[in-house]
């Protein structure tokens, strides 16, 4: 299956850059004539839809922007609705073997204000137990109406994130969920392993070595581990960063070829195997990434002239319908094993910005080094 020639043709180019407020997703499903069926209401009553394709006998629920500002994921989502729509011949392949239940958009209220949590505050994906929130309800009830044999739970992760000690940004992170306290294996999360591992195998081709492995500790009010607990092969997906690639629509074409390898892994392969050790390869993600990394910065602190570094990372702010991301400076210090999306080495050039010529953390990265280098928002101008 050639992944970047069907995403090239599939691909839903009225969903661009990191807002995907309802309006957005309700705008592409009429453009691909989707009747998408309202299941219930969020807390501010905006309807929470679900659409079913495919006849086959094997269930999967895909569910995404359950925390509202992640909507990498949402996107890749609608490339593959439009697939699985097409005369592709293996969409028809798909549909006859598999029946799917999509929920584009799990947390409509965070969405629109571009927050993680519900109009209520609340983290819906820590909210799988007591169910205290419509959307909560809502999931579960198709959840329990649908009785999937597979579950993906997609979802954005920051770009704080590298894979492993590879030196690059976790590009797309997996985990199979645990079930338990002592994180133990069975045969439901041995099979959520093993399509890890196919998806993972097919990534390596496009992003080498950008391939983590999300942390399991168990949490059964996490949707995925609740899942998982209950008997059903859950596989987390979480959309990262590559290299300049803010508006993550790089990211969303290898979300997509996850998506398509994984089922493919499926429907060639629906057998238990003993993928635990390939699956525990994959590198655990890890938290060593700024946006921004300033080397060799000359400051005046407490009278005496000092060297050091500082860091800057971006903010991700809805104004006016529109998501900025405005820099600002997070740490000072040492920096001691950290990595930057972007590296500036100052040479003992000296810190200015017009205030105490100190960089201190959650101001602006509106500064200058030396006499002659500005940069606005992080970046040199």
């Amino acid at each position: 299956m050639d992944y970047l020639a069907l995403f090239q043709i599939y691909k839903q180019h009225s969903l661009f850059g990191r807002y995907v407020p309802l309006a957005a997703v309700e705008r592409v499903a009429q453009e691909l004539g989707l009747s998408l069926n309202v299941k219930g209401y969020s807390v501010q009553q905006r309807p929470l839809y679900h659409l079913e394709i495919g006849s086959g006998n094997y269930k999967v629920l895909l569910w995404s922007q359950m925390h509202g500002n992640e909507s990498t994921t949402t996107k890749a989502l609608f490339d593959f609705i439009a697939f699985l729509g097409s005369e592709a011949p293996e969409a028809k392949r798909l549909c006859a073997h598999f029946r799917f239940c999509i929920l584009p958009l799990v947390n409509p209220d965070g969405a629109e204000v571009y927050t993680r949590v519900n109009a209520n505050g609340v983290d819906l994906n820590r909210d799988a137990v007591a169910l205290t929130q419509p959307e909560s309800r809502f999931l579960r009830e198709v959840f329990e109406a649908f009785q999937p044999d597979l579950a993906y739970n997609l979802h954005d992760q920051r770009t704080i994130f590298g894979a492993g000690d590879s030196g690059l940004p976790a590009t797309v992170s997996f985990l199979a969920p645990a079930y338990d306290e002592e994180r133990s294996v069975n045969e439901v999360r041995t099979r959520a392993m093993q399509i890890i591992v196919a998806m993972n195998a097919e990534l390596q081709r496009h992003i080498p070595n950008q391939v983590g492995r999300f942390d399991d500790a168990f949490n059964l009010n996490c949707i995925g581990d609740y899942f998982t607990h209950r008997g059903v092969p859950t596989v987390l997906f979480e959309a990262g960063h590559y290299p300049n690639d803010y508006h993550r629509e790089f990211t969303r074409k290898m979300i997509f070829i996850a998506l398509l390898s994984g089922l493919k892994h499926v429907y060639e392969n629906d057998v238990v195997s003993n993928k635990i050790d390939l699956y525990l390869q994959i590198p655990q993600n890890n938290s060593v990434f700024y946006d921004f990394i300033y080397k060799n910065i000359k400051i005046n602190y407490d009278g005496k002239e000092i060297i050091t570094n500082f860091a800057a990372q971006y903010r991700e702010e809805l104004i006016d319908g529109k998501i900025h991301l405005n820099a600002y400076i997070s740490a000072v210090g040492d920096l001691e094993g950290k990595r930057g999306h972007y590296n500036f080495n100052a040479h003992k050039m000296s810190y200015s910005d017009g205030k105490e010529d100190i960089p201190k953390i959650d101001e602006k990265a509106d500064f200058c080094l030396g006499k002659t280098i500005n940069f606005v928002n992080g970046i040199k101008i």
